[in-house]
């Protein structure tokens, strides 16, 4: 059952951490069965429920499942690679279409807004000191206002260090180790890196250029998922966006489970120009997350959570004891930005879908199924990603392989087209063509 490995300890609080220490140096592989508790007791000559509350233990912490009758396992780990770090180096001379970054040259300056917050800081009654409101007024006034005109529903508004720490947040609010969350499938490769990290278990639902498919949220939900993730637009990688029609039968499936936990990233707010159909409030919690990365630029690290008032609160309340709050001075920055419109919505939207329309068009003319409804990538469906990879690098191309982002779907390749000259899309699509052999699929699985 254990192999050489003998688990050691008298109390509760040593069994856990000699188990955890043994999964985290490979002394326990995950998927390994773990003794009956009495057995365990036995052989360290102390009470089954010293060895219970141990396995309790290690339960919340993740590291441990149980079914029942099966028994206790280590659980599987998160990949031990992490998804990020599936990529392809792009060497010199070879055009990098991998890193999923904005176009700088559509990133304001900070210079002025970073500045004008400081001096903001300064005259605050806290003068950028501890103490003081968690979410500067400005902030939360122009996050609000902009999500009124959105249609999301009225919640509190909190601020976090961008999408993934307040979907991180949301979800510990809610679930515990070994509870089920149904996620994009291809998807977010950080997210699904986060799910399992924190003792969650991913369920893959596939999604089209309209988003999540209504079945497979029903399949999940009625499947036991108690929460379920949804990117409203520029969907990474595949550019999915939620539309109107999408939107209703995604709230008439939430609508049969109140329960399930809601959480909506609209990271895409400022680089899209297609309407928002927001799905929140048809379950009893709910969060939606928008970011300001994409627009304003990823090292400002700010996020606008809003959501229910228990599902608020307690991220804000965890917050509290830990981190505290996320920069006012950055918040305050965020503030001027939009203040002074140093970002016009409609002229990105449009720069990415320029880029972005022209490259599936011209994969659409060479035979190849491209995806890209929203955003600043283009999925494309191959049935050998990591020859497609290749023979792309060879080319001068370097471009993510699927497995990034994929758990159960088939394979594909995502290109980020920030940083694509008008002139080079036709190289890229004649490259692509070289590189996949068309798909017959229509859909991603």
């Amino acid at each position: 059952m254990l192999g050489e490995y003998r688990i050691e300890g008298r109390r509760a609080s040593d069994i856990a951490a000699d188990i955890e220490r043994a999964v985290g140096t490979g002394g326990l592989e995950p998927g390994q069965l773990l003794p009956p508790m009495r057995e365990l007791a036995a052989r360290l000559g102390v009470n089954p429920n010293t060895v219970a509350a141990a396995y309790r233990t290690l339960r919340e912490r993740g590291i441990i499942e149980t079914a029942g009758r099966r028994g206790s396992r280590v659980r599987p780990r998160p990949a031990s690679t992490a998804r990020g770090s599936i990529r392809v180096e792009a060497p010199p001379g070879v055009r990098d279409l991998s890193e999923g970054n904005p176009d700088p040259a559509l990133l304001p300056p900070l210079e002025e807004a970073l500045a004008a917050a400081a001096r903001e800081n300064l005259r605050s009654p806290s003068k950028g000191l501890y103490g003081g409101a968690t979410v500067v007024p400005g902030f939360a006034r122009l996050a609000r206002a902009a999500l009124d005109a959105d249609g999301v529903p009225d919640g509190p508004i909190a601020a976090t260090s961008g999408s993934l720490d307040a979907i991180e947040r949301v979800l510990a609010a809610h679930l515990r180790p070994g509870d089920t969350v149904a996620v994009e499938d291809p998807g977010w490769g950080n997210l699904l890196d986060l799910v399992p990290a924190l003792g969650l278990r991913p369920v893959p639902v596939r999604v089209d250029d309209d988003g999540p498919l209504p079945g497979e949220v029903t399949r999940a939900l009625g499947s036991g998922a108690r929460a379920v993730i949804v990117t409203d637009r520029a969907q990474n990688p595949t550019g999915a966006a939620v539309g109107a029609a999408r939107a209703r039968e995604l709230r008439t499936v939430l609508a049969r489970f109140p329960r399930t936990l809601l959480i909506e990233d609209d990271h895409g707010h400022g680089i899209v120009d297609l309407p928002l159909h927001p799905l929140a409030g048809v379950t009893d919690s709910w969060a939606f997350v928008r970011s300001t990365a994409k627009a304003y630029g990823p090292d400002l690290r700010v996020a606008v959570l809003t959501g229910d008032p228990v599902t608020v609160d307690r991220v804000t309340g965890r917050q509290f004891v830990g981190p505290g709050w996320v920069s006012r001075l950055l918040q305050r920055a965020v503030v001027h930005l939009w203040e002074t419109g140093a970002v016009d919505p409609r002229a990105v939207a449009a720069s990415y879908a320029r880029r972005r329309d022209v490259l599936v068009r011209a994969l659409a003319e060479r035979g190849i199924e491209a995806h890209g409804r929203s955003g600043m990538n283009v999925w494309v469906p191959v049935p050998d990603e990591t020859g497609a990879v290749a023979r792309l690098l060879h080319a001068g191309w370097a471009v993510v392989p699927g497995a990034r982002f994929r758990l159960a779907s088939p394979q594909g390749v995502r290109l980020t087209v920030s940083g694509l000259d008008p002139d080079e899309i036709g190289r890229v699509a004649d490259a692509v063509t070289a590189a996949a052999a068309p798909a017959r699929a229509r859909s991603y699985g």
